[in-house]
């Protein structure tokens, strides 16, 4: 193979590698959307400070559910209606206030910040079995009545919610 092949090669090569790379990582992954609240107009008319307000919303993101899961000797697969994972967040929210020098001359602001955090859940599922045996070879290849089970599995829900209150000069 001569140079001038292998190079254009080696750059075709690198070329659709990195348009593989660009196209498997997002562009711009946003967890939260921030939603502040607007009270200048009201500030600047009355000539007073007020709060400062302002929350973040989260964005939920559906995951992709663990299959049915097929067992020995049960005619239905183990998860017929399979356990949806969703992943986002609780709501986020902050408050950023006024203090009439309370607390002493270096506190003249307060402010109460409970940011968005994650929240991972999974829908309820149900798992089924059929009322029949699996095939048995004693009864010539007939399967045999059994009672029918059915299990509901619990939805889970996961985080860790947290808040700061902070007190101090011009926050």
């Amino acid at each position: 193979m001569k140079p001038t092949t292998r190079r254009t090669l080696a750059a075709v090569i690198t070329g659709v590698a990195a348009a593989v790379g660009a196209a498997a990582t997002p562009a711009a992954a946003v967890d939260t959307v921030p939603v502040p609240v607007p009270l200048d107009g009201v500030e600047k008319s009355l000539n007073v400070e007020l709060p400062k307000l302002g929350g973040e919303i989260p964005l939920p993101m559906p995951g992709a559910p663990e299959g049915p899961q097929y067992v020995e000797g049960r005619l239905l697969p183990e998860r017929v209606i399979p356990q949806l994972p969703v992943t986002g967040g609780l709501p986020g929210a902050g408050v950023h206030a006024p203090l009439p020098h309370i607390l002493g001359d270096d506190f003249d602001h307060v402010g109460v910040g409970a940011p968005a955090s994650d929240l991972r859940t999974l829908a309820p599922g149900l798992s089924v079995d059929a009322p029949l045996t699996a095939p048995n070879a004693d009864n010539f290849g007939l399967p045999e009545p059994k009672l029918p089970q059915v299990g509901v599995l619990t939805p889970v829900l996961q985080t860790v919610p947290g808040a700061n209150l902070v007190a101090g000069p011009g926050l």
